[in-house]
């Protein structure tokens, strides 16, 4: 979990990674006019928080042959959750799982080769002791892909409307 909030420079460097997401830790100074030891410093910090999420969560997954995405809503027996856990992260077309409030106590998104694949990784998921019930929606497009670089920015807004305001 995030220990501390974004400042000015930190924004400053997200700018400059997502424009160029190889840049190194001169490059970055050089562009946003910081000390090369802030950047440094600021980057080691951002790997340990963690404030970035690591490298594969850009690999698509169709591209190494998984080109079926779905989402499984998962009701469980709430003393199991931790051995739910356990077993979901033990099957590898699973790719994330979140607790959520609501109509059911996980959301899981996989991935499959196929229909027939999906059907699988779906059945394994229900085999799961402590698994009570699954609806699985495939996803037919996606309509906003991933992203968080508008609030780099928007952060940056919503202090100085704060300041204005009080």
């Amino acid at each position: 979990m995030v220990k501390q909030t974004a400042d000015a420079a930190d924004r400053a460097i997200l700018r400059t990674l997502i424009d160029d997401p190889t840049a190194t830790g001169v490059q970055i100074s050089e562009r946003t006019g910081l000390a090369r030891n802030t950047v440094r410093t600021r980057l080691n910090r951002y790997e340990t928080e963690p404030a970035l999420l690591p490298f594969e969560h850009r690999i698509a997954p169709a591209f190494l042959g998984f080109p079926l995405r779905a989402y499984v809503t998962t009701t469980v027996i709430q003393r199991e959750l931790d051995a739910v856990g356990e077993a979901l992260a033990s099957i590898p077309e699973v790719l994330e799982v979140s607790g959520v409030a609501g109509g059911a106590d996980l959301i899981i998104l996989i991935v499959a080769r196929d229909t027939d694949d999906l059907y699988r990784v779906a059945g394994a998921i229900l085999d799961i002791p402590g698994v009570v019930r699954t609806e699985t929606g495939l996803v037919m497009r996606e309509l906003v892909p991933y992203r968080a670089a508008q609030l780099v920015d928007d952060s940056e807004k919503d202090v100085v409307r704060r300041k204005a305001q009080s």
